[in-house]
């Protein structure tokens, strides 16, 4: 993996094309068993950038999602030039790129509504940048990060003490992990058994990487290459993990009781689900109807959003609750070929979810779940 684009996120959307997971293994216990026969009534909107483009590969994609009903993510213009943008919750949209910018991807927000991301200049190098809900920008590198394409500087998570995570490619393509102080220090990190060859070492998963305590989760890859998961707590002190069977582990997050979350594929190829809570015990699982199952993001209370495939190769959503009830849902329009569907990004602690879904045409939208 030559990019982590903060990690398993966009990893389950990759792998969901491809791969084929196991049945479904758990759908919690007897006393959760009306949770999944009654499922609740959900209204699904859906959105598009102004200006998004409507071609295959453009459009809308949401990424993450606050309290507020607040939604960052990226929409892909006609020119497949890529922009950043805040939906509020009454539906409209702010657009922005950072001074300078040749391509614009937004990935963490708190809920003060500051964005982080990253921007690509003129020689495909990547910047980090922050933005204020006031729109000010600051754009920043943290120290070492190399300046060719392909490199450079990827925020992923900004908490509510304003402090950034996220990793840095240096000049040999190797990856490294950052924390950025809402003053401007860095604390450089790798973890344990990290790789030191291009494409190998450590990174945050986003969005949801980071808690206010300063506990991140992410994942790293080894010298041969192979992904291992890891929490880094407060007092930088690595704990590695890997889900049972697991030969190659994703994490795609953490809430603020640290329980982690993502997805790991075994020897047989089949991608699985994983949940990790604060004691080390990891329960694997699969969507009812899945053959790859993805975890992309845990709120609050443990419910996790996330994404399976079909046998026909489409996404679909789920969330699973704290108790492993699994409910299964699609968007409407959404295309149900190989590639397309929806995929879940994140979920809120009110248990709305957002993502981007593909239509039939292989165009990109944003929708809401609540």
């Amino acid at each position: 993996m030559t990019d982590f684009r903060i990690f398993a996120r966009s990893m389950v959307v990759t792998i969901s094309f491809v791969v084929a997971a196991a049945p479904f293994v758990s759908r919690g216990q007897l006393a959760n068993a009306a949770e999944n026969q009654a499922p609740a009534t959900h209204k699904v909107t859906k959105f598009n950038v102004p200006g998004a483009g409507k071609s295959a590969g453009q459009g809308t994609v949401g990424a993450g999602i606050v309290d507020d009903g607040s939604i960052e993510g990226w929409y892909i213009d006609s020119g497949n030039v890529y922009h950043g943008y805040l939906r509020a919750p009454d539906g409209t949209f702010t657009k922005f790129d950072p001074p300078g910018s040749q391509g614009t991807f937004s990935y963490g927000m708190n809920s003060a509504l500051a964005i982080t991301g990253y921007y690509l200049d003129s020689n495909g190098a990547r910047h980090g940048f922050l933005r204020s809900a006031a729109g000010k920008f600051t754009k920043f590198d943290a120290p070492g990060a190399g300046k060719s394409s392909g490199q450079g500087t990827v925020p992923g998570n900004i908490n509510t003490k304003g402090v950034i995570a996220g990793y840095f490619v240096d000049s040999n393509g190797v990856l490294h992990g950052f924390l950025r102080s809402p003053g401007g220090k860095y604390t450089k990190f790798n973890a344990p058994g990290a790789g030191k060859g291009p494409g190998q070492g450590t990174g945050p998963a986003s969005f949801d990487g980071l808690t206010d305590a300063g506990a991140i989760a992410g994942q790293y890859n080894d010298s041969k290459s192979v992904a291992h998961g890891y929490l880094r707590a407060p007092d930088g002190t690595f704990t590695t993990f890997d889900p049972p069977g697991s030969v190659g582990t994703f994490v795609s997050g953490l809430n603020l009781k640290e329980t982690i979350m993502g997805s790991y594929v075994d020897s047989n190829s089949l991608y699985h689900g994983f949940v990790r809570t604060v004691d080390g015990t990891i329960t694997s699982f699969d969507a009812p109807n899945s053959i790859a199952t993805g975890a992309n993001n845990i709120n609050a209370s443990g419910t996790i959003a996330g994404s399976y495939v079909d046998s026909n190769g489409a996404n679909h959503g789920f969330s699973r609750s704290p108790h492993g009830a699994i409910t299964e849902f699609s968007v409407p329009g959404a295309g149900t070929g190989s590639g397309q569907g929806a995929v879940p990004y994140s979920n809120n602690s009110t248990g709305a979810i957002a993502g981007p879904y593909v239509d039939s045409n292989g165009v990109n939208h944003g929708f809401l779940r609540q």
